[in-house]
């Protein structure tokens, strides 16, 4: 599987952190609709990301849940059809949550960099310091503490779940009986019923 090493923060300062990652990245950043179903599972945790309605990933991913720059190990699974997958999944597993978000990706050298605006949670940036095969976890970690001083990531503003965690506490209408799926990145409108 995959590595990389993260971090996830809260984002009081997003417009300052865009400038700062604008200023170390010459090319311009990519944005992107997202919307993750998360999946009940007993190990690691399961998403399907739409992308599109004919476009999405399947992530499998395992990480502790700390502050601060912290291992995953992840797979992706590229669907063209992500609806039917979502409905094999959700027969399969039991949705749990299900998180969307507008995603600014900034790549300098080898770490992806979110500014994710979250729907019902507010803004967010996240560092993925891209691990090679066999290069250590230190090394990793060491890049994400260099980016978060240089993009003025505070020590404070780390969490330690996903938003997955942070949606589901703070659940503002539970008895929601579909999930609005129509902000899938080519604008097309799709309702799936939960």
């Amino acid at each position: 599987m995959a590595r990389n090493v993260e971090i996830k923060a809260f984002a009081p300062n997003f417009t300052e952190v865009m400038n700062k990652a604008k200023s170390l990245k010459a090319d311009e950043p990519e944005t992107i609709e997202q919307t993750d179903v998360f999946f009940k599972t007993d190990r690691g945790r399961l998403k399907l990301r739409f992308l599109s309605p004919t476009r999405g990933e399947l992530i499998y991913y395992e990480r502790a849940d700390q502050a601060g720059p912290k291992m995953s190990v992840y797979s992706i699974y590229v669907t063209g059809n992500p609806l039917d997958l979502c409905a094999v999944l959700s027969a399969t597993y039991g949705e749990d949550v299900t998180v969307e978000k507008v995603r600014t990706l900034f790549l300098i050298g080898k770490t992806r960099v979110h500014l994710d605006d979250v729907r019902h949670l507010g803004q967010f940036v996240e560092l993925e310091v891209v691990l090679e095969n066999g290069q250590a976890a230190e090394e990793g970690i060491a890049e994400a503490h260099r980016l978060m001083d240089k993009l003025g990531i505070r020590q404070e503003n780390l969490i330690d779940g996903a938003y997955a965690d942070l949606l589901r506490a703070s659940r503002q209408n539970p008895e929601q009986d579909y999930v609005d799926l129509s902000r899938v990145a080519d604008g097309s409108s799709a309702r799936r019923p939960r």
